[in-house]
């Protein structure tokens, strides 16, 4: 599993994580697509604030491999902001690649994309 060094661990000052340590020894957890609903608590919204602005500023446009990227957090994007590379992708593979939908990632998250040092 490839560990993003110099990705940020977790929300300042929240449980929200963004990456895991090691390797889950039961099998890996899936990338699934998780529904937005607009009554989501505020730190949610924060959290994917974030990440994607986390995202951005460690990958911009370029495909960039799962590796310990937490599988929740992604989940909330995938589909959407987050996009899968591979063709088939597989959800289970921490080598599974992935790539930010720059137009859609901008419509949804525009302040991810100014220079703020509070997102990471």
């Amino acid at each position: 599993m490839l560990k993003h060094r110099g990705f940020p661990g977790r929300l300042p000052g929240t449980d929200y994580q963004f990456v895991i340590r090691r390797a889950n020894p039961r099998g890996v957890t899936a990338i699934i697509r998780r529904e937005r609903y607009r009554d989501r608590k505020s730190a949610d919204k924060r959290a994917d604030l974030a990440f994607m602005a986390s995202l951005w500023k460690h990958f911009g446009t370029e495909p960039f491999e799962r590796g310990n990227l937490d599988a929740g957090r992604i989940s909330w994007l995938f589909g959407r902001e987050v996009l899968p590379y591979d063709d088939p992708f597989d959800p289970e593979s921490y080598e599974a690649l992935l790539v930010i939908d720059e137009q859609a990632a901008r419509a949804s998250f525009p302040d991810a994309f100014e220079e703020n040092e509070d997102w990471a």
